[in-house]
């Protein structure tokens, strides 16, 4: 065979490679699903009586999205959050499975807690976007490392009725990224979680339930005496009508520890480490004046109880929390702002009255 032959035969082959190669991303693109980008810009104005003063602060951030079906009908989603700083705040995948219901796992995605945590109608933030509260932390820990199950929706006797069930090997609220697990923390073990919302019972009406334990597997710590596991609970109720929107919810959080020695009522609390149990309420009243304007009222009080039995018992505290808030959108800006004060803040009964102001321009593309 002679060169001209040679390279005439090679040059057939290349192009039946590349024709066969061409129709293979074809058919795999085909198969793909599709991709999304979307972003969001801010600009605050926060003033506050605390230490930190006042100023004008910028965050920004880009989510990837994609989603697609397979053959025999299931869809997946995914999304990354990527900050401000260039690094992957969260980031969750699911699996949509038809009557079977959708499993997701992800980290600092949020799990199942944030359907049920604070869950009164607000025109903008939750009360704890700037003053921490008991309410917000419940079953926060099972957002790394776990499963979640969304149920499909269910009829019964004219309401909807959806639960979601969370399991985590080891709830310690640890975030990897990269296929990883995180270490073992050596003090706590498996987490569970479940959530049931109820609509349709009355037309406007929406009720939620939600309870989260983990395991503590050391009971004894230079910490304290961890005595118990971990629970957390909490519930809603939310009715609308017409253009008002009432909320009320209630929120127990107990960290299992029982020290010898509790936090004093006039020093300040940390959620998770002092001993006792918090308990939180928080009713909203919302109102939406048109299809662009809202505004909401909103109080939280969440009582620290050191479970203390002693003689000397030491008191509770109550950090008490009122918020005022309006939000008004024009297309892809929306204007946002809020007063807020908090008296004994970090369930300190010695602690100053805090006040907050924030004014806030967002732009999403």
């Amino acid at each position: 065979m002679n060169n001209n032959n040679k390279r005439r035969i090679m040059n057939n082959l290349k192009k039946l490679g590349v024709t066969a190669l061409a129709g293979s991303l074809a058919a795999v693109s085909a198969q793909a699903g599709e991709m999304s980008v979307n972003g969001s810009a801010n600009m605050t104005y926060y003033t506050t009586s605390k230490s930190e003063g006042k100023g004008i602060g910028t965050d920004k951030g880009l989510t990837v999205s994609g989603a697609g079906e397979l053959d025999n009908g299931w869809t997946f989603s995914m999304y990354t959050y990527i900050s401000d700083t260039i690094t992957i705040s969260s980031h969750a995948t699911s699996l949509t499975m038809g009557s079977l219901g959708t499993i997701t796992a992800g980290q600092g995605w949020g799990g199942n807690s944030p359907a049920y945590d604070e869950e009164v109608p607000q025109a903008y933030e939750q009360t704890s976007d700037r003053q921490q509260n008991s309410a917000n932390q419940v079953g926060n820990w099972m957002d790394n490392g776990g499963l979640t199950w969304t149920a499909p929706a269910m009829d019964l006797g004219g309401a909807t009725v959806q639960a979601h069930v969370g399991w985590s090997p080891d709830a310690d609220d640890a975030g990897t990224n990269n296929g990883s697990v995180g270490t073992k923390s050596g003090t706590w073990g498996m987490g569970t979680d479940l959530g049931i919302t109820i609509t349709g019972l009355v037309d406007g009406l929406t009720i939620g339930g939600y309870v989260a334990e983990r395991e503590n597997e050391n009971p004894f710590s230079t910490a304290g005496n961890r005595a118990h596991d971990e629970f957390n609970g909490s519930w809603y109720a939310k009715y609308t009508m017409g253009s008002v929107s009432v909320g009320y919810s209630e929120a127990y959080y107990d960290s299992g520890i029982s020290a010898a020695t509790v936090t004093a009522a006039t020093t300040a609390k940390t959620i998770g480490t002092s001993a006792g149990v918090f308990e939180n309420q928080q009713m909203s009243i919302a109102f939406n004046v048109n299809d662009n304007l809202s505004i909401s009222y909103t109080e939280s009080e969440d009582t620290y109880d050191a479970q203390d039995n002693a003689a000397t018992a030491i008191s509770d505290v109550t950090q008490e929390t009122e918020a005022l808030q309006a939000a008004y959108s024009m297309g892809g800006m929306t204007i946002k702002a809020f007063q807020m004060e908090a008296s004994n803040p970090g369930w300190d009964s010695n602690a100053t009255k805090n006040t907050f102001s924030e004014i806030s321009i967002g732009l999403s593309f």
